[in-house]
This record gives structure tokens, C-alpha cells and sequence, in this order.
């Protein structure tokens, strides 16, 4: 019997899932902080009034920034 050969891993495939995973993970991090900030969670006030901006913030840039930045790093050059 023969063995069919497996297709080659497209890496454009796991470049796509992993830019979609830091899109959701980002977005997360937003509602996360959201929670955070307006006392959703307990947390000392403290904490609260620096952990929560500091997750919306970088989930902010985790969501909109990520993607772009490594979408334009793996771009496949002109031929």
C-alpha cells in the first residue's frame, strides 16, 4: 500500500490563527480591565487605580496595534 504524501504546512494558515488569537486575547484584556476599573472585581482601590487602565491600555494596543505591526512583518515580498 501506498502512503499518500501529506500536503505541506501552509504557514500563512498558523500566521493568520496566531493574529486572530491576539486580536481576542486583547480584547479580553479590555474587558478584563474594564471589569477592574469600575470595581467588578475586588481588588484594593489601590491596585484597582493602576491595574485597570494598565490591562485596557495594553489590551488596547494588543488588539488594534498587534495585528497590524505583524501583518506587516510577515508580509510575503513582492516578486
Amino acid at each position: 500500500m501506498s502512503e499518500t504524501p501529506k500536503p505541506a504546512k501552509d504557514p500563512a494558515k498558523a500566521r493568520f490563527l496566531a493574529i486572530v488569537l491576539i486580536r481576542w486575547t486583547g480584547v479580553g484584556l479590555v474587558m478584563l480591565g474594564l471589569l477592574i476599573t469600575t470595581g467588578r472585581v475586588v481588588l484594593p482601590p489601590e491596585l484597582r487605580q493602576v491595574l485597570g487602565p494598565a490591562l485596557v491600555l495594553f489590551g488596547l494596543f494588543d488588539a488594534l496595534i498587534m495585528p497590524t505591526l505583524l501583518a506587516r512583518r510577515w508580509k510575503s515580498p513582492d516578486a
